[in-house]
């Protein structure tokens, strides 16, 4: 079993780096949110007194953080390279820009480190259960490396090709699944007023084209589908913060390689004027709000 640093102890971070000690894994941890330490400690980790500190005397270093800029401060600047020892792996699984992804595999190299961006998709369900997708960017040789610590917090770990290709996977996903979830609350809404059973429209849409996993799975109206956080007062699962977050990211990504995107741009439109609304803590089928103000 591996010695792990593990930095980021949020909603996702926390979950990952407890189904990590559940593997036998040993590990050193960081966050700046007293609570989410102490939570860990009592689940069998060890108190880091500084990401730099929790990237020492590892075999691998797992960050979990909201922003590029995180990343940049935390794992490049007199962070997690500067306190790594020689041998150390750096595992980023935060989710980030494309650019900033490949500037820390950059500067990790330079460094003499190995590194992978290793994005996650499967929300806190996911990390909770163990069962999320692992997006990887980096050498194939590396991929190799981390693989047997990543498949203790997933189900689906898949080699995506170079640095900062994990990140680029990750923002296509959630693009989509933005507009699915605003999709899935137009027709549903749409349906209901149209006189159609929220059950009848679920039924015959999730049996056919117009279905998606996040229509089947996650249905933002409420009482269709009993496990989708819509049904639980739209409790996240994924919040509509990060959501906005991850549909930014896609944009930016949609410019810097010249592709027309005009369904992600109105996602992105529609989870600002929601976020904006005050529901950026709400889980992402709470876009069915901006549809329905009523809904739940």
């Amino acid at each position: 079993m591996a010695r792990i640093g593990f930095v980021g102890l949020g909603n996702m971070g926390g979950p990952m780096a407890r189904n990590l000690m559940k593997g036998g894994h040993a590990l050193k941890v960081f966050d700046l949110s007293e609570e989410a330490m102490n939570f860990a400690v009592q689940s069998g980790a060890e108190a880091a007194s500084s990401a730099k500190a929790a990237a020492g005397g590892v075999d691998f270093a797992i960050t979990m953080l909201p922003e590029g800029a995180h990343v940049r401060e935390v794992v490049m600047n007199d962070g997690v390279i500067a306190g790594a020892d020689p041998g150390t792996v750096l595992i980023d699984s935060s989710t980030i820009d494309v650019e900033t992804a490949q500037a820390a595999h950059a500067a990790a190299a330079a460094a003499g480190f190995e590194m992978l961006d290793a994005p996650v998709s499967g929300g806190v369900v996911g990390a909770d259960a163990g069962s999320l997708t692992f997006m990887c960017g980096g050498s194939t040789a590396t991929f190799a490396k981390v693989r047997p610590i990543l498949e203790a917090m997933g189900h689906n770990i898949v080699h995506c090709g170079g640095p900062g290709l994990g990140q680029a996977t990750k923002i296509c996903n959630n693009m989509l699944a933005g507009i699915n979830a605003l999709a899935s609350a137009e027709a549903m809404v749409m349906g209901t007023r149209l006189g159609v059973s929220k059950e009848v429209l679920y039924n015959v849409i999730s049996t056919s084209s117009g279905r998606s996993f996040y229509f089947d799975s996650s249905n933002p109206m409420p009482g269709t589908v009993a496990a989708s956080p819509a049904s639980n007062g739209f409790k996240p699962g994924f919040m509509s913060k990060l959501m906005l977050k991850d549909l930014r990211l896609s944009q930016a990504a949609a410019q810097a390689s010249g592709t027309a995107t005009p369904l992600g741009a109105t996602a992105t439109a529609a989870f600002q004027h929601l976020v904006e609304g005050g529901h950026g803590d709400d889980d992402t089928s709470s876009i069915i709000k901006l549809i329905d103000p009523k809904a739940g």
